[in-house]
């Protein structure tokens, strides 16, 4: 192990973050839902809007954090079979840092739409708020 990382600590950290990048999530994917129903009309029902979410321009930019919330869980689900070293739980902290940084100038549709919706929906900026405390450490 590494004297960088303090024993369980980090792994800790990742498994506390994790119920609150979910919660982020959803609002993020109900924020757009709202943007997207404004243009194309309503979404007639929970088939369809999973149907978007998966498939449509629209909501690409959500993809990324819905993968990397399943990398979260790959890596707590493979720490019932095995001792998950706390460096991977390190890096995919400072990934969820990286990824929740909003940029109206970002490179990647993520940065300028995560921007956007921090800025028109005060439940998504408060949201942000904590979970970038959360990342920058206990």
């Amino acid at each position: 192990m590494s004297a960088t990382f303090p024993d369980d600590q980090t792994v800790v950290r990742l498994q506390r973050i994790r119920p609150d990048l979910l919660k982020l999530h959803k609002a993020l994917l109900y924020s757009e839902r709202t943007v997207y129903e404004q243009t194309h009309g309503p979404i007639a029902n929970s088939g369809e809007f999973f149907r978007l979410v998966t498939e449509d321009e629209a909501f690409s930019w959500l993809r990324p954090i819905s993968q990397f919330i399943v990398q979260i869980d790959e890596l707590l689900d493979l720490r019932k079979k095995d001792a998950v070293e706390p460096e991977s739980a390190a890096i995919l902290l400072e990934k969820a840092r990286l990824m929740l940084k909003p940029n109206k100038d970002s490179l990647t549709p993520l940065g300028e739409r995560y921007f956007q919706a921090i800025q028109r929906d005060p439940k998504i900026a408060l949201m942000h708020a904590d979970m970038a405390e959360k990342l920058r450490g206990e």
